[in-house]
């Protein structure tokens, strides 16, 4: 199946920002708009073919964005150019996720964690004896690029013990290594950054 065909999560702009008294450029983190945000997305998400949400900015496309943090490192991958996103090669990331799938249940957590675990297992392998701590601690917008206009990012970090090993899967697609925080705002790795992850970098 061609991957424009894939039915995907959406949700009406309109529904999610409350006609635009809460949208925001960036990110948020308080938590009482996280709640009421993700409750909109909650009460009004629906399925529409991919190729189609991609070019429909009246709907946003929810996107799990996790952030793997060891300590005071995180965890950086690298698209190679086997990897299917053109636009994206040769950036570097700080989030695992993707484009959500329905699934069973109409619980929208459900269905964002059911999607952002699958995502992480084909993604990586996780080495750890202690089971790793998720918790969603914001939002992402960036309406400044075409890309950014029709996806809305729920940050999450993935809190992993000091043993984790982390390997990647898709060798041929990803590179991964786990970094300071203060050596991913070095200017060379940060100017790397895609954009939603340079929002992320500045926030931990």
């Amino acid at each position: 199946m061609n991957k424009m065909d894939e039915i995907i999560i959406v949700v009406d702009r309109q529904e999610l920002f409350e006609n635009e008294t809460l949208s925001f450029q960036g990110t948020v983190q308080d938590k009482g708009t996280v709640n009421q945000i993700i409750g909109n997305i909650s009460r009004s998400f629906g399925i529409m073919r991919r190729g189609d949400a991609e070019e429909n900015t009246d709907f946003k496309q929810p996107i799990p964005y996790a952030v793997i943090k060891r300590g005071n490192e995180i965890f950086v991958y690298e698209r190679l150019k086997g990897a299917g996103e053109e636009r994206l090669h040769n950036k570097l990331s700080l989030g695992i996720g993707g484009h959500m799938n329905p699934v069973s249940t109409e619980n929208f957590l459900d269905v964002l964690l059911d999607n952002l675990y699958r995502e992480i297992e084909e993604e990586l392998d996780i080495y750890s004896t202690v089971k790793p701590d998720l918790n969603i601690i914001g939002l992402i917008n960036d309406d400044s690029d075409d890309v950014g206009k029709v996806h809305l990012g729920i940050l999450a970090v993935l809190e992993v013990h000091k043993d984790t090993v982390i390997k990647v899967r898709e060798t041929e697609e990803l590179d991964g290594e786990f970094v300071s925080i203060e050596e991913a705002k070095i200017p060379e790795n940060y100017d790397c950054l895609e954009n939603w992850s340079k929002i992320v970098v500045d926030i931990l």
